[in-house]
């Protein structure tokens, strides 16, 4: 049986996201690959060294910033190197992360002004990952990643 990295916050059981709170993933699709024991999860801040709760982190160009003006690229990267260690380690056939994030993010991300603003983008650990060749989705493309597990394992 194929499994798939996931983001921390999203198999829940664990508070792992920046403000404390939570973020478990209640599609049936998720829960049903959850109780097949499918799912890797790592959270890719708190692997770095990041406390919980932390301050908000963003983007900005090739660096993570903290909301505090804390750079906090050094616990990102090494985040985005143990998400991708896992991935390899145990051979996923994807990858489902949380979108927005400054590390999980797949299609967008904050902009790093800390106003709210969305950009096409991803975060730090997706960007690894997709450099290392592995497909990564979003928390609401669960259908999609459904159908390309049902084609993979054919």
């Amino acid at each position: 049986m194929k499994k798939i990295l996931v983001s921390e916050c999203l198999y829940g059981g664990r508070i792992v996201r920046y403000d404390g709170g939570e973020k478990a993933e209640t599609d049936p699709i998720f829960l049903k690959w959850k109780e097949e024991g499918r799912l890797i999860a790592i959270c890719p801040e708190v692997f770095g060294g990041l406390p919980t709760p932390r301050p908000d982190s963003q983007r900005v160009g090739e660096k993570v910033m903290s909301c505090k003006g804390t750079d906090v690229t050094k616990e990102y990267t090494k985040g985005a190197e143990e998400a991708l260690r896992l991935a390899k380690e145990n051979d996923v056939i994807f990858c489902v992360m949380k979108q927005d994030s400054p590390s999980c993010g797949s299609k967008t991300i904050y902009d790093g002004t800390f106003t709210d603003t969305k950009i096409p983008g991803q975060g730090l650990a997706v960007e690894y990952l997709r450099n290392a060749g592995f497909k990564v989705f979003g928390e609401e493309d669960l259908e999609e990643a459904a159908k390309y597990l049902a084609e993979k394992e054919e």
